[in-house]
């Protein structure tokens, strides 16, 4: 049975709260490519609140593991994501590798894990070898 949408909006905001206190830098790289801080903000937490655990739930049967396992595997998919191909659109390089290379990545890769497990733990839900 796959998580209900409000239980996975509530563990996207939860991440992204966390995430973006974690991150601060990540609005205001979005507002590099958007027009300004304000607007890298607004797009962040759309993404983070709305678009992404929309993306959780609808990915939710592909994978593996119980909703913690699948939040952080979904974190992941995001991290990657972020470092190939939304960063260096920001200008930060692939990989990041100009603002700071493997230290930012990994703290790119610690924040997503930590949107990820919130968002999975808090959306519930069970994985199809547990439904009964």
């Amino acid at each position: 049975m796959k998580p209900e949408i409000k239980n996975a909006v509530i563990g996207g905001l939860a991440g992204t709260v966390v995430m973006t206190l974690m991150m601060m830098f990540v609005a205001a790289m979005l507002g590099s490519m958007l027009g300004g801080y304000t607007m890298g903000m607004i797009a962040h937490i759309m993404m983070g609140v709305i678009i992404f655990p929309i993306g959780y739930v609808i990915a939710y049967d592909y994978l593996p593991g119980s909703p913690l396992i699948k939040g952080l595997s979904f974190g992941v998919v995001l991290w990657i994501a972020a470092v190939v191909m939304v960063m260096p659109m920001a200008g930060a390089g692939f990989m990041m590798s100009n603002i700071g290379g493997m230290t930012a990545v990994m703290a790119a890769l610690m924040g997503h894990l930590v949107y990820g497990g919130l968002l999975g733990a808090l959306a519930g839900g069970e994985s199809k070898a547990h439904a009964v």
